[in-house]
Parts: C-alpha cells; structure tokens; sequence
C-alpha cells in the first residue's frame, strides 16, 4: 500500500469515567501499521482522570452527551478523515485494522462500511462464559455491525440515531446496507469485559430493554424473537456447535445460564417499557383525544 496515498482515518472514542482501560486503548491506536491516523476523545463529563489520559495522546478531546451516540456523532462532524472509526474506551485494536479497514474499503466503491470482528477477554467465571458466547457470533453479520465507515456516508445517514438508547449500531448498518455494502475484515478487536458482576449485567439489559420500541419502530422491526439477532436464533447458535459447547462444559453452562438471564431480564424491562409508554399514551380524564 502507498503511504503517499492513504487517506486520513479519523478514530473517534466516547468516554465516561474510562481511566482503567482508555490507556490501553489509545494506546493500541497509536500502534497502528497505519499511520495517517487522527485520534478523536469526546468525553461526558468523567470524574477521574479520563481526560488527563486522553491529552497524552491527542489535543483533540472534546466534552459532549448525553450518550454515546450524541458524542459519537459530534466526533465524526469534527473529523477531517475520509473514513471514520468507532472504537469503545475498553477496547483494545491488533495492529493491522486500520490497514485492513482501508483497503477492504478500497476494493469497491460500493463498499461503505466494514465489522471488525470482536474477541473478549477478562477476570473471573462470568467474563470467560461472555468470552465464549462471543466467540460465536464472529461471522455473524445479523449480529456484528460495522464500526468502520466513508465519513460522508456517515453524515449522509445522520450517524447515530440519538433517540435510542440501545441497538443504535445496528440501525445504523442496517441504514449503511440500504445504500451500499458492509464487508468485513479478520484482524481483531479485543473487547475488555473486566470482572463482570452478573447483577449488574442484568440490572444493564433491564435498563435498555426498556427502551427496545424505540429501536423496533425505527428498524420496522415488529419482533425481535425470531429475527436473525434474537434470542431463538442465538441459542440455536449455540446448540448448532454441540462439540464446542462439550469442550468448554462449565463455561457453556454459564454461558446458557447467562443468556437466559439477560433475556429474562430483557423481557421484564420490555414488558415495563410498554405499560409505560401505554400509560403515557392514555389522555387524562377529561382531556381531549
């Protein structure tokens, strides 16, 4: 590849209280085999020492909400890069997927966007059996979005739809595929699960499942049980590689057990979110229709 020719990739990073892994992070991105790389920090409002963090690496750190999406599309509009890439503070990248990015993305104009296939890694029982359960959707495009983008399809689209709380990546791949291709590369992200505290996790699902309508109307989704994502076709994910669940049998089983938690989870909080938005759709006694 000529470096002469290389276009700028501007990586943008949202953070929020993310000193334990954004060193790690960053410094995986300096890194790169490819160099012409603009390093962008939007942070929302960290208390520890998040920010001190970033400047060692960039000058430009930004302060933006109130969620992710916000701060990630207010990253892209100030990049000057060709491409775009959205990375999260616990992630770590190999050293070639900017380099692999690019020149998936060279191969075709029609190419818009690319996955950058995901590996977990962590302390304790929990973070091994996610490592697992991740290990299967590698592939996997109906579960696996695409991080890696032209910037001007980006903005094109709006970027990130702010008016969901969760499932906002696969709205936007799913917008991306609408208008082009999203291809994919095999070096890989190393996603830092740290020591995951199973309550926590589910109290997490509960939280965003709350707020799934959202992403179901703007997706056209009327269901996400039988989907190519959901839950029926994950456990038949799972099922499909009997030997390798045989190979791992208490992380398999943690796994399972795992799973069928955050979709319970899951489906209480969907359960609270449409009572909500039904009694919310309710006019007050005698107020007009």
């Amino acid at each position: 590849m000529s470096r002469t020719k290389d276009p700028l990739v501007s990586v943008i990073v949202p953070t929020r209280n993310s000193a334990g892994t954004l060193e790690d992070c960053l410094q995986s991105i300096a890194d790169q085999t490819y160099k012409k790389i603009e390093l962008m920090i939007v942070d929302r409002d960290s208390t520890d020492d998040t920010k001190k963090i970033a400047r060692k690496f960039t000058k430009k750190v930004f302060n933006h909400g109130p969620e992710r999406s916000a701060q990630r599309n207010l990253g892209v509009d100030k990049a000057s890069g060709e491409y775009v890439a959205i990375i999260d503070s616990d992630m770590k990248l190999s050293d070639g997927v900017v380099e692999s990015c690019v020149s998936a993305m060279a191969k075709s104009a029609k190419n818009e966007g690319v996955i950058i296939p995901e590996e977990s890694f962590g302390i304790g029982f929990w973070a091994q059996c996610k490592k697992l359960e991740r290990s299967y959707y590698i592939g996997n495009d109906a579960i696996e979005a695409a991080r890696f983008f032209k910037k001007a399809t980006y903005q094109k689209l709006g970027g990130f739809n702010t008016d969901l709380v969760s499932g906002e990546d696969w709205d936007l791949s799913r917008r991306v595929r609408e208008i082009g291709k999203i291809v994919r590369i095999d070096d890989l992200i190393y996603h830092n699960e740290g020591k995951i505290n199973l309550y926590k996790t589910l109290k997490k699902k509960y939280y965003y499942a709350q707020h799934a309508q959202q992403y179901l109307s703007a997706s056209n989704t009327t269901s996400k049980l039988m989907d190519d994502a959901g839950p029926v076709a994950r456990f038949r994910l799972f099922f499909r590689n009997p030997n390798k669940l045989l190979a791992n049998p208490l992380e398999s089983l943690g796994m399972l057990v795992m799973k069928s938690l955050e979709y319970l989870a899951g489906a209480a909080g969907y359960l609270k979110g449409a009572i909500r938005g039904k009694s919310n759709s309710v006019p007050p006694r005698g107020g007009n229709v």
